[in-house]
């Protein structure tokens, strides 16, 4: 009982962290609250059995490995960590992202009690998470320009209202597909086995998805405040730009296995979608804001996690 109590809290503090932020770039689209939330939870749920597992592996396995010497203690002190740090940070104005924070929590708890860490997959795992902010800016500010130099269709109305939900369901899909598996991750931390074990079972999946559902719901408002208001004053239309650009980038590196945050690589899209508008498009003191609660959270995880390790041990 009180691991599945564990999980739900998990999914709950996910849903609150991420899937606000997400939903309020698809109510843009219009299409209500509650629908925009069933199809990045179905997304959430369904993404796993398209495109595999791979990332979920990796926060279980592959940064760390806890065998039977050390067991699955130190992995719940450093998932414990990073929900710590993340709800630290985002109570102190600074939102981040809870995957960049599981990343630093696992390292940091492997690291204490000397269980074996690959450092070369988290140097990928950083390199990836540090370059998706500038990748999907990049790719926002081409795919701007070549929308710019496009003749305007008559019926661009219509044509924007649905290439907004096409975007908005490639959003929710590339989180399925990377950032969404540290539910999956979590859940297989708690109950032992591999990922792809609980991708399809029914249990876990409805478990994970309504406490993911109901967090992003009670999370929305704070979300939306901080995500786009934040850093852009944007159009719809430049919206599209940035959300098919942080797809994009989320989609390419879950391809290897590497844990990104969506809601990093849609940030560095929003902003490069903006530059291009206008450099005064950007609120730049909401950027570094941003910037710097990333800067600070994997370290800040990774002691955290070291300290719950070590501390323990050495009252004993």
């Amino acid at each position: 009982m009180a691991a599945m109590a564990g999980v739900l809290l998990f999914a709950l503090f996910a849903g609150f962290n991420d899937a606000g932020a997400l939903v309020g770039l698809g109510l843009r689209a219009r299409p209500g609250v509650l629908a925009a939330m069933a199809v990045l939870v179905v997304a959430v749920v369904l993404a796993p059995l398209a495109v595999g597992t791979a990332v979920a592996a990796t926060l279980t396995g592959r940064l760390a490995s806890f065998g039977t010497q050390t067991g699955r203690g130190p992995l719940l002190v450093g998932i414990a960590a990073a929900v710590a740090v993340t709800a630290a940070l985002a109570a102190r104005g600074l939102p981040t992202s809870l995957t960049l924070a599981l990343v630093g929590g696992i390292a940091g708890a492997g690291t204490a009690v000397r269980a074996p860490v690959d450092w070369a997959v988290v140097g990928g795992v950083l390199a990836a998470g540090a370059l998706a902010p500038l990748a999907g800016g990049l790719v926002s500010a081409a795919v701007a320009r070549l929308l710019r130099a496009a003749p305007a269709p008559s019926d661009a109305g219509r044509r924007l209202r649905w290439s907004h939900a096409a975007a908005f369901a490639a959003v929710c899909l590339a989180y399925g597909a990377n950032d969404g598996q540290k539910l999956l991750a979590v859940y297989a931390a708690v109950h032992g086995g591999a990922p792809d074990r609980y991708a399809t079972a029914p249990g876990a999946l409805a478990l994970l998805a309504g406490g993911f559902a109901l967090g992003g719901l009670l999370g929305l408002p704070r979300a939306v405040a901080s995500m786009g208001g934040g850093l852009t004053a944007l159009r719809s239309d430049a919206v599209v730009v940035t959300e098919l650009s942080g797809a994009a980038v989320v989609l390419g590196t879950a391809a290897a296995g590497a844990p990104v945050s969506m809601t990093q690589s849609i940030s560095g899209a929003l902003v490069g979608t903006g530059l291009f508008a206008g450099t005064r498009r950007v609120r730049w003191r909401g950027v570094l804001r941003l910037g710097r609660a990333w800067v600070l959270t994997l370290p800040a995880a990774f002691a955290v996690a070291a300290a719950g390790c070590l501390v323990p041990s050495a009252l004993r």
